[in-house]
């Protein structure tokens, strides 16, 4: 594949990357979605952002075992504990990132 046909193909994808994203964002006022389709794009955002940061968590250095003696785990758990009962993201944030210092720091 020659360079120029490369550039071209790049151009194409994200040309048609773009399209898709814009027809969501375009067309989303104009089109009825059915209410049960409505609430369940509700939980789209924290589905993706769980799939994001659970292997990080889980995974840390692309290991393939399962290990818990990691201590991203427990912070983990942790802070989902907070943030589910108190529902408070800062709260969350320092809760989690002071249990992953005091595991990582303290020798638990």
């Amino acid at each position: 594949m020659s360079e120029l046909s490369q550039w071209g193909l790049f151009l194409l994808i994200g040309a048609g990357t773009f399209a898709i994203r814009l027809s969501f964002i375009e067309f989303y006022g104009s089109l009825r979605i059915p209410p049960l389709l409505r609430r369940a794009l509700l939980y789209v955002p924290a589905s993706v952002l769980a799939a994001l940061v659970l292997p990080a968590v889980v995974y840390p250095d692309r290991q393939s075992a399962f290990d818990w003696s990691n201590p991203q785990i427990p912070a983990a758990i942790l802070a989902g504990l907070v943030a589910w009962r108190t529902k408070s993201t800062l709260l969350t944030l320092v809760v989690g990132l002071g249990a992953l210092w005091a595991l990582k720091n303290l020798g638990a």
